[in-house]
């Protein structure tokens, strides 16, 4: 008896019925069938369903000889089910990588509760991926398993059938079928979860929604959007029958009268001259499913009432008054252009401040806070503003700056130093006397600047001729190597001085100590004892949505418990020992509190190699990454430590222990060498001495041998070693 029974109806859904089933059969939980109805779909559907049942003995393909709707197909499939679980997927939708072996952990972990409910995100025809708004309503936190009553708030999650997992023989005992016509999930869902003994819920987006640019049921101008009558009625009438379930019948009313309302509103799905006989069948079922105490609101009332020219007077009314307040607000955004326009033009007559700073950065802290420091430091006279958006974190000690103000205006036009490490704003007039210095990315893998000439998908909308406009306001561009230098130099041409100082951000990796190490472990919840690997992975250009390559709870799994992961990946990763970091600021601090860092090309990985600590680089996608962006060098020719060319690989490399061997310190030396020969935690005093303070000669680097970089924690405790998973490591396992 397999775990999970896949129940996929298709019905003219040729074109995307092939990445539905892939998905469900590329599961790292393979104990499943795939039970693929065809609702004898015009198209061929059906052939494509006997093509996988002929390559995989787990589907099961079922043939209707007439078109059912979907609730019947679904009824059909339930009837071929002997699963222990069911899963409802539509056959234009799909399951995300890892959804399956994440929602049996999770049934495992709550005792296999009747009913699991799990996330999804709506996806977009132009590659937009949007996750469910009520997301918090499937927090993890707080007992579980748990009843309706105890998170009523599951009520307003969207109701559907494919974003919830129901345990087999639940639904036997209890005959739940779906009906015929239009939403059949609403008198499926709703009695699923009244009924229920035993809830429990996944924060995990499993399903991707997929919303067709056209061409879906529901968005589909039909009279067959009046089958919402009978479906409710289908609700209260089960409600009816069980007394114990009449405390439901005030949130079922108000979710009807939602529903009601949206089917209404939406334009495009009632037939013209039918919204009259629309609003009356809802106005009858208002009455006939009233519940005495019910406090509706403003557009109940105006179901209940059968208000039907008031209720598109009021959408006029509130439509036009959005197109006055719009243009209103354009007016005044204007006005406070053109008068900040004429604040910063007087500003730049006015004499500069030599003892004022700007400093700014684009994402966190970086660069410019080490420099904001070290001005503060060795150069006191100076008085430092942070520029930074409302809400937005500022290290500690400068005078924050809000963009699009006047005093931000004042700042950028009588501060002596402006410093950052992307642009100011287009209308910057850089003037005499102003020094700006610019940290770049650090030290560049991939293509950049000038040499992205040739990589249109890489540099996408980048404009070459402000890009270097940019440049000739530059004065001092920092460098962290010679290889650096060389390239920005040539893919950036000024006339600015570049500063073989190293990279002010790296100066906290050595100068931290093991408290600190400590202190920021314990901030960021990483449990004593465990190994943190930092999971960093760089942007992909040619990937219009950015999702990690790697399944972090596959791996974690494999490694057992000793391993926990600081993921800092574009969206969101949730899981078990998986910390999201997506948000953290300080990217020096979780270099610090980790004990090893897991990337693929991310710049992060230069930096990383000062602390000469473990790193493993992921080059599984290398030639699509060379292919579009461009590489200075072969990372895996001249890597810092182990390569994984593949997630199995991966997986070994940590199970096995070459993750900290001997082969890898040797890279890490020699990576080392050529690429941190000046981070030796001195690099933002040296660009202050020579900026500020106009020393010619600034101190030297302290020689790699002679450099203590900041202890990882790992060292220091028994897991210096950390011996294989008890058992067969089978790096081979299927996906």
């Amino acid at each position: 008896m397999p775990r999970f029974s896949v129940i996929v109806p298709a019905y003219k859904v040729q074109a995307y019925l092939p990445e539905c089933l892939d998905s469900v059969l590329s599961q790292s939980c393979p104990d499943l069938e795939l039970i693929a109805v065809d609702d004898c779909s015009p198209d061929a559907c059906g052939a494509v369903i006997d093509e996988y049942a002929a390559r995989d003995a787990r589907v099961k393909p079922v043939h209707l000889a007439a078109n059912q709707g979907l609730g019947r197909a679904r009824n059909a499939g339930l009837a071929e089910a002997t699963g222990d679980y069911l899963v409802f997927l539509d056959g234009d939708d799909t399951l995300t990588p890892g959804a399956l072996r994440a929602v049996a952990d999770r049934l495992k972990e709550t005792g296999d509760p009747d009913v699991l409910v799990f996330d999804y995100a709506r996806t977009y025809w132009d590659g937009l991926q949007v996750r469910n708004q009520l997301a918090a309503q499937l927090t993890e936190q707080g007992p579980a398993p748990f009843r309706l009553e105890d998170r009523p708030g599951l009520l307003r999650v969207l109701m559907v059938a494919w974003n919830k997992a129901y345990r087999r023989e639940f639904v036997a005992r209890h005959g739940f079928t779906f009906p015929p016509g239009y939403y059949e999930d609403t008198p499926w869902t709703f009695p699923v979860l009244l009924t229920a003994e035993s809830l429990a819920t996944l924060d995990r987006v499993c399903v991707h929604y997929r919303q067709r640019r056209r061409g879906s049921i529901l968005g589909t101008t039909s009279r067959s959007h009046f089958d919402l009558f009978e479906q409710y009625d289908r609700v209260f009438a089960y409600v009816e029958e069980r007394p114990e379930l009449a405390r439901w019948r005030p949130e079922l009313f108000r979710r009807m009268l939602d529903h009601y309302a949206v089917v209404f509103t939406k334009r495009g799905r009632l037939p013209r001259g039918s919204h009259g006989e629309f609003l009356r069948r809802a106005r009858a079922h208002y009455r006939r499913h009233r519940v005495p105490g019910a406090r509706p609101r403003l557009r109940h009332g105006l179901i209940r009432f059968g208000l039907h020219r008031t209720f598109r007077a009021l959408r006029l009314a509130a439509a036009v008054r959005r197109r006055v307040l719009r243009s209103a607000l354009k007016l005044a955004r204007a006005l406070r252009t053109g008068a900040l326009r004429l604040h910063y033009g007087i500003q730049l007559r006015l004499p500069l401040r030599s003892d004022r700073a700007v400093f700014a950065a684009r994402e966190g802290y970086g660069d410019p806070a080490a420099l904001e420091e070290a001005f503060r430091a060795h150069a006191p006279r100076l008085r430092t503003a942070w520029v930074a958006t409302p809400g937005g974190a500022v290290p500690p000690g400068p005078r924050r700056l809000t963009p699009g103000t006047a005093a931000y205006w004042t700042a950028l036009a009588r501060s002596r130093y402006l410093v950052s490490d992307a642009r100011f704003e287009r209308r910057l007039r850089k003037r005499p006397g102003q020094v700006v210095v610019r940290a770049l990315e650090g030290t560049p893998l991939g293509h950049a600047g000038l040499d992205l000439l040739e990589r249109p998908a890489a540099a996408r909308d980048l404009d070459f001729a402000e890009l270097l406009r940019d440049v000739d306001q530059w004065d001092y561009v920092l460098s962290g190597n010679r290889h650096a230098t060389l390239t920005w130099e040539r893919v950036l041409p000024g006339g600015y001085t570049t500063l073989e100082c190293g990279l002010p951000r790296n100066d906290v990796l050595q100068r931290a100590t093991a408290a600190d190490v400590a202190r920021i472990r314990q901030k960021l919840g990483v449990p004593e004892g465990t190994v943190a690997v930092l999971y960093a992975p760089a942007h992909r250009d040619h990937r219009r949505t950015q999702r990690p390559l790697l399944d972090l709870e596959r791996i974690l799994r494999r490694l057992g418990p000793r391993f926990v992961v600081l993921a800092r990946t574009p969206v969101p990763v949730r899981g078990a020992r998986i910390i999201d970091v997506c948000g953290h600021p300080d990217l020096a601090e979780l270099c610090l509190a980790s004990d090893a860092l897991l990337t693929d090309y991310a710049p992060v990985l230069f930096d990383y190699a000062g602390l000469d600590r473990p790193i493993v680089v992921h080059t599984e996608d290398w030639a699509a990454y060379e292919a579009c962006r461009g590489a200075y060098f072969d990372l895996r020719q001249f890597p810092p430590g182990a390569v994984a060319r593949s997630e199995d690989e991966l997986i070994d490399i940590f199970a096995s222990g070459h993750w900290r061997g001997s082969r890898s310190a040797q890279l890490r030396a020699a990576f080392r060498e050529r690429f941190c020969p000046w981070d030796d935690g001195h690099a933002a005093e040296r660009v202050v001495r020579r900026v500020v303070l106009g020393e010619t000669e600034p101190p030297a680097a302290v020689p790699l041998a002679d450099r203590t970089p900041a202890p990882s924690s790992c060292a220091r405790s028994p897991l210096a070693t950390v011996p294989q998973p008890s058992g067969p490591v089978p790096v081979t396992e299927s996906r």
